[in-house]
Order: structure tokens, then C-alpha cells, then sequence
């Protein structure tokens, strides 16, 4: 009988273990995967970093206008910004930690050009932030501290001169929705990344250890950049459930918001039918049945008085709302981090500073060129507007015609330009220009100067709060205010 009863222990306890380790699966969550392929990351990583990251650009920029409220970019009082960055940095570091473990390094390389895009963001937008202890987890460093601007700014460049590096004939990249796993597409983006990093510290001789006017000579004359809008940084669009242009079916585009005086002005002063593809004609335009090309027929608010003011337009029927495509198409046009055309604008940029050799008016001329291609092929039923003739009547004019002159005329040229085919691009490129050269010109309200960062998250008050208090001390002798000036301005 004691044989039996011993037998039958060590059945339950054979059982009993068993038994622990069915619950230990059974407990695993099954939403949170330890393990997975890093080709399962990489489509929201990616859509994450090039996506149209809202229209407050717009309106700090004096491309639109609200009529029914205060918007906080368009009259420069806006106030914190997110860190939510950090939270698509740690998906980043995740792929990357799955293809190391996997042997795919072409992941890894392109973990290294995202890394770089969200971190130059993150410190154009506050000034210092956490780099270097950021993504260590909360259990190895719980309060990160603080990397000086500078320093994020050389560890970004580094990032990209290792993403170059690795991403050199490397197969083709499973899962990639930017370039369909084109690595040779991404070796020129990650390239032409550099010299758009290096340009927004034009106000700079030196960035760490490396001397920016002859960094960026050296990766240009080494070639294999953007070589026409098919190798453009872009996102592309699908009508179906999360991928839909982010504006698509937006209340606000199709009532309160319109367009701003000072952008409608410039493009009728310089006839330049791109207005055909940003606005809609006024009401009055509509009803007279004015053609789209009629110039006359397009109006809009001033972007410094009361919003009541320009209320009045409305009513009066003499104001122009946003093209109806940006709410009612769901693929629309994409979204670029960097275009072609924008790298044009960059290397026009840096011959005027004599960074390079070569002829601005060329690289002007392909910038333009390539944003008409762009508005011929993605603004549809409207290709009629912006062939190669349009091009060239355009550029032909006296008013849009390169001049040379002095550095402040031509880069007042590059920047206006520039500033035209970043209508709802490149998320807020075209506002930190205007910040570093003073182009293009803005109307702003007597007594007012543009704010040149984002308050530091209340979160960081909230769970960091004495490492982000020692950044405000060695930055602003330690106020937080939206108008503190940085070291890529100083």
C-alpha cells in the first residue's frame, strides 16, 4: 500500500510541475511578444518618422489661418511640446535589438538613420534632452539626464555616418513601406539626411569635433544623394483603415480654416500656379464662375489680427478655404522628411555660403523643377498646371528668375522658394530656416518675436524633475520659456 501512495506523490508532483509551467504560458500576455522579427517592427517605426505630424507648422508659418478661435501656433503663444518621441525611440531600439539577435544588419542600419531623425527633432524642438542614457530603460537609469544640445547634434550625425556605413550593399529590406526594400534608396535619403542636419547649423563653424561647412563639402563630393523625386524621404498613402492621409475627412478643413493672406499675396505677386493646388477660389470667385487660372479669384486673412477680423471675410464670401483634396482625398499627395526638391534648395544654399562649387541658379532651378513634377503627378486632374512649359514660363520671370548678389539676396531667393513647396511637408523645416537665416519673411504682430523652442512636458516635471531642472539652469539660468534661444541659434 506505501508503494502505491509513493507512486501516487510522485505523480502528483510530476503533474503538479507540469502543471506550473502550462500557467507560467498561460500567463504571458500574448499582446506583449518578447521575440519577433524585426521586418514585423519596421512598418510602424517608419510610419511613425515620416508621417505629417499635425498642421501647427502651417499656421506658425503664415500658411493658414483659424476663424473661429485663437490658434495658439498661428499667433505665437503656443507652450509644452510631448516627449512622445522617446516612446517611438524605444520601439526603434527594439527592432534593433531584434535584428541584432537575428544577424539582419540592414535593420540595424536603418534603426540608426530613425534614431537620428527623432533624437534632431527632439533637440531642435526643446534644446537639451536625454540622448545618451535615454533608451537604457527605466530599470538601469530610471531619471536620464540631460545631454547638452551640441551633443545630441554629434551623436545625431554619428548615427547617420554609422547608418551609411552599414546599410552598404545589403539585401533588400523585408517590410519596408518607404522604399519597398530598396537599400540603395536608403543609403541616399540617410546621405542626404547629413547635409540637412548640417545646413540647420549654418549658424555654426564647429559641431563638436567636426567642422560643419567642410563635413557637408566632403559628403556631397562624395555623391550617391537624391537623385530625383522617386528617391524622395516620403510616405506614401492608401484608402484603407491607417493608412489614409492624415487629414483626410478633418471638420476643421472644411469649415474654420483658410488660407493666409501673406502666402495667398506671395504666390499671386510671383504667379505661381501651385495657388491652384494649396486653395480653393473665394465664394465670390465661385459664383462669378472665375477660372481657376484667374489669380484674382483667390483671397486671404491676415495672420495677426483677432480672428473675428478675418471672420468677417467669411462672411463676406472674400476669403479662400484649403484645396477641398486635403480633406476629401483619403491617398492625397505623401508626406516628405526630405524631398528632393528640398535637397536642391539645401545645395543652392550651400553654394551661396561657398560650402560647395557648382551654380545655385542650377540647383534653384531642379528644386522648382522637381516640386512642379511633384504637384504634375500628385495633385489629381491638375497635371495640366505644372508641365515642363509652366516650369519654364515660371522661372522665367523677372520675379522668380535666380539673382546673384550678396548672401542675404540669394539665400531670401532659396528660402521663399523653399518655402513653397513646404505646404504641408516636412513637418517644421521651413519655421526653423526662418529662425536661423530670418527667411522667409514672416508677418508677424508689432512687439512680437517669433518663439524659438517648446516648453519642456509636464511629465518631465512630473517623474525628472531634478535632471531637467539642471538643464534649465545650464541653458536659461533655469527659466522654461518659449522664447529661450538654444546653441544651433547662438
Amino acid at each position: 500500500m506505501k508503494k502505491y501512495i509513493k507512486i501516487a506523490a510522485l505523480a502528483l508532483v510530476i503533474i503538479s510541475m507540469g502543471s506550473c509551467q502550462d500557467l507560467d504560458k498561460l500567463s504571458e500576455d500574448p499582446n506583449r511578444v518578447k521575440e519577433a522579427d524585426p521586418y514585423l517592427l519596421l512598418p510602424k517605426v517608419s510610419k511613425s518618422a515620416f508621417a505629417l505630424n499635425g498642421i501647427s507648422k502651417e499656421y506658425a508659418s503664415r500658411m493658414i489661418i483659424q476663424t473661429d478661435g485663437e490658434n495658439t501656433s498661428q499667433y505665437f503663444k503656443w507652450n509644452s511640446s510631448s516627449f512622445s518621441a522617446y516612446q517611438k525611440l524605444l520601439q526603434v531600439q527594439k527592432m534593433m535589438d531584434e535584428a541584432k539577435r537575428t544577424n539582419k544588419e540592414e535593420y540595424i542600419a536603418v534603426g540608426h538613420f530613425l534614431k537620428a531623425r527623432f533624437f534632431y527633432e527632439l533637440a531642435i524642438t526643446f534644446g537639451d534632452v536625454p540622448y545618451s542614457e535615454a533608451l537604457l530603460g527605466e530599470k538601469k537609469v530610471p531619471f536620464p539626464k540631460y545631454d547638452k544640445q551640441e551633443d545630441v547634434f554629434v551623436g545625431v550625425l554619428k548615427e547617420l555616418e554609422l547608418a551609411a556605413s552599414m546599410i552598404q550593399n545589403k539585401p533588400s529590406i523585408k517590410g519596408d513601406i518607404i522604399y519597398g526594400g530598396n537599400t540603395d534608396k536608403w543609403k541616399k535619403l540617410i546621405n542626404s539626411y547629413q547635409l540637412k542636419v548640417l545646413m540647420s547649423l549654418s549658424k555654426k563653424k564647429t559641431v563638436g569635433t567636426i567642422q560643419v561647412a567642410e563635413q557637408f563639402a566632403k559628403i556631397y563630393n562624395a555623391g550617391n544623394l537624391l537623385e530625383s523625386n522617386a528617391d524622395s524621404g516620403q510616405l506614401m498613402y492608401f484608402d484603407q483603415a491607417g493608412s489614409r492621409y492624415p487629414q483626410f475627412n478633418s471638420s476643421s478643413y472644411g469649415s474654420s480654416m483658410y488660407m493666409s493672406g501673406t502666402f495667398i499675396n506671395l504666390l499671386q505677386d510671383l504667379k505661381d500656379p501651385r495657388l491652384f493646388a494649396f486653395a480653393q477660389q473665394t465664394s465670390t470667385a465661385l459664383e462669378k464662375g472665375l477660372p481657376i487660372t484667374d489669380f484674382s479669384g483667390y483671397n486671404g486673412g491676415d495672420p495677426t489680427v483677432p480672428y473675428a477680423e478675418n471672420e468677417k471675410l467669411v462672411q463676406t464670401k472674400n476669403i479662400s478655404k484649403i484645396k477641398s483634396r486635403y480633406y476629401l482625398d483619403p491617398t492625397n499627395e505623401p508626406t516628405s522628411i526630405l524631398s528632393y526638391s528640398e535637397l536642391q534648395f539645401i545645395l543652392a544654399e550651400a553654394v551661396a555660403r561657398n560650402w560647395i562649387g557648382g551654380s545655385a541658379a542650377d540647383f534653384y532651378n531642379k528644386a522648382i523643377e522637381a516640386n512642379f513634377n511633384f504637384y504634375n503627378t500628385y495633385a489629381k486632374g491638375m497635371a495640366s498646371y505644372y508641365t515642363k512649359d509652366a516650369f519654364i514660363n515660371y522661372i522665367n520671370q523677372s520675379k522668380v528668375k535666380y539673382q546673384t548678389g550678396s548672401l542675404n539676396v540669394q539665400l531670401k531667393q532659396i528660402l521663399t522658394q523653399k518655402y513653397i513647396t513646404m505646404f504641408h511637408q516636412s513637418n517644421w523645416t521651413i519655421y526653423y530656416d526662418h529662425l536661423r537665416t530670418g527667411y522667409p519673411e514672416f508677418k508677424i504682430q508689432e512687439g512680437i518675436t517669433p518663439p524659438t523652442r517648446w516648453i519642456y512636458p509636464q511629465t518631465e516635471y512630473n517623474r525628472n524633475q531634478a535632471k531637467l531642472q539642471e538643464a534649465l539652469n545650464s541653458q536659461f539660468g533655469g527659466a522654461d520659456n518659449i522664447r529661450g534661444i538654444t546653441w544651433w541659434l547662438k
